[in-house]
């Protein structure tokens, strides 16, 4: 039986302001050693997050944050991971939990070295 899930808080942040101009606010970081390794899942919270929003857009900021946000506290967290998810949402959602109402967008990073390299899913 595979191990559950770890919930992690990190240093305490305030309001972060994206590259779109969009606030978010850190949520949790969420651990786990799935099928392809171990993995950090990032969460982001924008109450203003809009559900038409521009992908393009929206990607970006998801990136910003993988490089601005989340790479420099890995070692806050434990061993490098083989996996960096970002997800933002417009509500917090507890994890493994669906919420149809919630608007929400997620993207996967290799971690390269100091970079976020995009996998998708």
């Amino acid at each position: 039986m595979a191990p559950a899930p770890a919930l992690y808080a990190t240093t305490a942040v305030d309001a972060i302001r994206t590259p779109s101009g969009l606030t978010v606010t850190f949520h949790d970081v969420v651990t786990d050693a799935p099928g392809l390794g171990l993995a950090y899942r990032f969460r982001f919270v924008a109450p203003d997050l809009d559900p038409a929003a521009d992908y393009v857009t929206t990607e970006a900021d998801l990136v910003w944050l993988c490089h601005a946000f989340a790479l420099p506290r890995l070692a806050e967290i434990g061993p490098a991971p083989d996996r960096i998810m970002i997800s933002l949402a417009d509500r917090p959602v507890p994890f493994g939990e669906t919420a149809p109402e919630a608007v929400q967008f997620f993207e996967a990073y290799a971690l390269q070295g100091t970079e976020c390299v995009w996998q998708g899913f």
